[in-house]
């Protein structure tokens, strides 16, 4: 939010942090996908997805809302526990405990935050646009 002696949020400003937020969202689902076939020693080793968390933030100064990045989370899904005795990771019952990654809830996830990357895009070029045509009426 901007403070005293801060300069007020824009357009740009909104659809930077909206482009900033889809960019986290996208990395998080690239990070679940690249850990989906790992395998761990115990179920407290292996991996957990990875979640962001955003929150609305209103510029008071100039009335626009926005989003920021809350922080990424990791969740508390159970790993998948696995009979593989041959595996070196196996624990003395031949276990071993595999990411809980649904890749295909994930390639999802990273289409829809790829596809809001691309609305807030052409929202920021169709504002350009706009104010260069009113610019170029005077």
């Amino acid at each position: 939010m901007a403070g005293p002696g801060t300069t007020p949020l824009t357009l740009f400003g909104v659809t930077g942090r909206a482009m900033s937020a889809q960019l986290v969202r996208m990395n998080a689902a690239a990070s679940n996908l690249a850990n989906a076939g790992n395998v761990a020693s115990s179920d407290a080793q292996a991996y957990r997805p990875l979640r962001p968390v955003f929150a609305e933030e209103l510029d008071a100064r100039s009335g626009l809302s926005t989003v920021k990045v809350q922080g990424v989370y990791r969740t508390d899904t159970s790993a998948v526990r696995t009979h593989d005795p041959d595996n070196p990771l196996a624990d003395a019952n031949g276990d071993v405990w595999a990411a809980p990654v649904d890749e295909n809830a994930e390639m999802v996830e990273m289409m829809e935050a790829s596809r809001q990357y691309q609305n807030v895009v052409e929202a920021m070029q169709t504002a350009k646009q706009l104010m260069l045509d009113t610019m170029r009426m005077k």
